[in-house]
C-alpha cells in the first residue's frame, strides 16, 4: 500500500512517500505553507496526486507521553486532512523524529538554506520508515491509537 507521511509544521510540512510494497520510504517535498487550512489542502492534493491510499500525521507527544498544544493542533491537522482527502489517516509518535533528521543532516554535512529546505521531509521520511516497520512487525493488526492526555498527565 502507498503511504504518505506528513511532518505538519507552523511554516512548512515535510511529505514523504513509501513504494506500493512498502519497502522503502522515500522524502517527497515540502509544503510551504502557514495557514492550517490551505496546508491540509496542499496535503490532501498531495496524497491524491501520489495515489497514497493512507496518510500518516506526525504526532508530536511530550517524552514523558503528555500531550501539549502542539499536539492537539496536530490531531485537529490530521482530522482535516482525513475529511479532505476521503483516505483514512493515522497519527503516528514522531517523538525524536526532528533530532534524528538534524543527524542524518549533519552526517550529510547538509548545512545552510539546503538543511532548512529538507529536515522537515527528512523528518517524514523518519515517520514513515518508523510506521513502516511497525507493519511489518505487527502484521494485520491495527496500528494503536496515540494517547489523550491533558498536559498535567490525566487521561
Amino acid at each position: 500500500m502507498r503511504i504518505l507521511a506528513v511532518d505538519y509544521g507552523d511554516a512548512r510540512t515535510g511529505l514523504a512517500v513509501c513504494d506500493p510494497l512498502e519497502m522503502m520510504a522515500s522524502p517527497a517535498g515540502v509544503i510551504q505553507e502557514k495557514d492550517a487550512g490551505q496546508a491540509a489542502k496542499k496535503v490532501a492534493d498531495a496524497a491524491r496526486k501520489m495515489e497514497a491510499e493512507e496518510i500518516v500525521v506526525g504526532h508530536p507527544i511530550n517524552m514523558n507521553g503528555t500531550l501539549g498544544p502542539r499536539a492537539e493542533l496536530c490531531r485537529a491537522f490530521a482530522q482535516r486532512v482525513g475529511e479532505l482527502s476521503g483516505k483514512p489517516v493515522r497519527l503516528w509518535d514522531e517523538r525524536g523524529t526532528t533530532v534524528s533528521a538534524i543527524g542524518y543532516l549533519n552526517a550529510t554535512n547538509t548545512r545552510g538554506k539546503k538543511r532548512k529546505e529538507v529536515v522537515d521531509t527528512v523528518a517524514a521520511t523518519i515517520i514513515l520508515d518508523s510506521y513502516m516497520a511497525w507493519r511489518r512487525n505487527h502484521p494485520g493488526e491495527v496500528p494503536p491509537e496515540p494517547p489523550r492526555r491533558d498536559p498535567d498527565g490525566t487521561v
